[in-house]
């Protein structure tokens, strides 16, 4: 439909009336408006035919991308869907010496070959084999390796584990596998190494049984006053396989400051598994201690310095006299008592009564006056003797 022309819109406006000429001029500019978009869904399905379609097929070499090596490679247990479907491990049953067959997916998303080492580990890991040991998966492309895995013959009754590791060199991807060997199964734990540190208690879970284990543990501490912390029975973010131990730690952010605790700790798994361990530790701020221990050493010293000049002043002691030749002699002592008629004291202490008319060998000797150079000692009290 093409637009009218000037002079047929002057023509038409001659011969119509009034009351329908603005209806005449409204439905030309409706015309005219209608004929200018015509035109536009040509050009729109023409843009869409060199636009190339999501999901129809490959992308144009010339659109960009990030990268031409793989990107965003996956490897997990085939079988199901991607999604809620999708297995999160390999579970394998079995008695000892069997052989137990599953696969391994690897999806290759990118726009180029990849290439990928595939290997076991752990206990479980070294029983598996797979058909090739390095897989080539092309471009948007998912394979799916066979593996097969051999219980030992003398393999324990109860669970193992270990992983299916696929490496690309740049990446490594661990799948993991579980294993229940049939047989009788023995559940069994114990709780070691409990340590009490600041805010912080420290222990150990080991699997002693032969069957996997998730953990619940409770704790308690109890103080010189009374319960300090009680927290009830809870699951642990961990599955213990059979003899592996794992160290762990529990916060206590608020433990006392001053107190003596005693911690105990209990853990429980299905099966009938349980274990108890316990430690103990005293808090003490170690500012006031120092200040405490460094007070009572300062009071200890200056009594002992009290009580030894006490002791010496005391005690007294002079040191002997000496005379003025340099030669020391003892002091002359005071003999008190009743001396019998007749007997005169000399100047030291005699050893008995001399009988009248007896002279001293001295006699006619000259004598030297002695004379202490200190104050003489306390006097010595002597008895008479008869």
């Amino acid at each position: 439909m093409s637009p009218p022309t000037p002079r047929l819109r002057r023509a038409l406006l001659v011969l119509t009336p009034r009351p329908r000429r603005a209806l005449l001029v409204r439905t030309m500019v409706l015309a005219a408006l209608l004929c200018a978009l015509a035109p536009l869904p040509a050009a729109a399905d023409s843009s869409a035919d060199t636009a190339p379609a999501v999901g129809d097929g490959p992308v144009a070499d010339t659109a960009p991308t990030v990268g031409d090596g793989p990107a965003d490679w996956t490897a997990r247990p085939a079988g199901g869907d991607a999604g809620r479907d999708a297995r999160p491990y390999v579970y394998l049953e079995g008695t000892p010496g069997t052989a137990l067959q599953d696969r391994l997916a690897v999806t290759n998303p990118g726009r180029a070959p990849l290439t990928v080492r595939l290997r076991g580990d752990g206990r479980a890991g070294a029983w598996i084999g797979f058909a090739a040991d390095t897989v080539t998966v092309p471009a948007r492309t998912r394979a799916e390796v066979p593996l097969a895995l051999t219980v030992p013959p003398d393999a324990v009754p109860g669970d193992a584990s270990g992983e299916v590791v696929a490496d690309d060199g740049d990446e490594e991807i661990r799948v993991p596998v579980r294993v229940r060997i049939g047989g009788p199964t023995l559940a069994a734990l114990t709780v070691e190494d409990v340590e009490i540190s600041g805010d912080t208690i420290r222990y150990a879970l080991v699997n002693r049984g032969n069957a996997m284990l998730e953990p619940r543990l409770a704790v308690r501490a109890d103080g010189v006053f009374g319960t300090l912390l009680d927290r009830p029975e809870r699951p642990l973010p961990l599955e213990l396989a059979p003899g592996r131990r794992v160290e762990r730690t529990e916060p206590w952010p608020d433990a006392p400051a001053l107190d003596a605790v005693t911690v105990r700790l209990r853990v429980t798994a299905p099966g009938g598994a349980r274990a108890e361990a316990e430690a103990s530790a005293t808090y003490i701020p170690v500012a006031p201690a120092v200040g405490g221990v460094l007070l009572v050493l300062g009071g200890l010293a200056l009594l002992g310095s009290g009580a030894y000049q006490r002791r010496r002043a005391r005690r007294g002691d002079p040191e002997p006299p000496a005379t003025e030749t340099g030669s020391t002699v003892p002091p002359a002592t005071e003999t008190r008592g009743t001396e019998p008629p007749g007997t005169e004291s000399p100047g030291t202490e005699t050893g008995g009564t001399e009988p009248p008319g007896a002279e001293s060998a001295d006699d006619g000797q000259p004598t030297t006056e002695t004379r202490p150079l200190v104050k003489a000692g306390p006097l010595v009290k002597a008895g008479a003797e008869s």
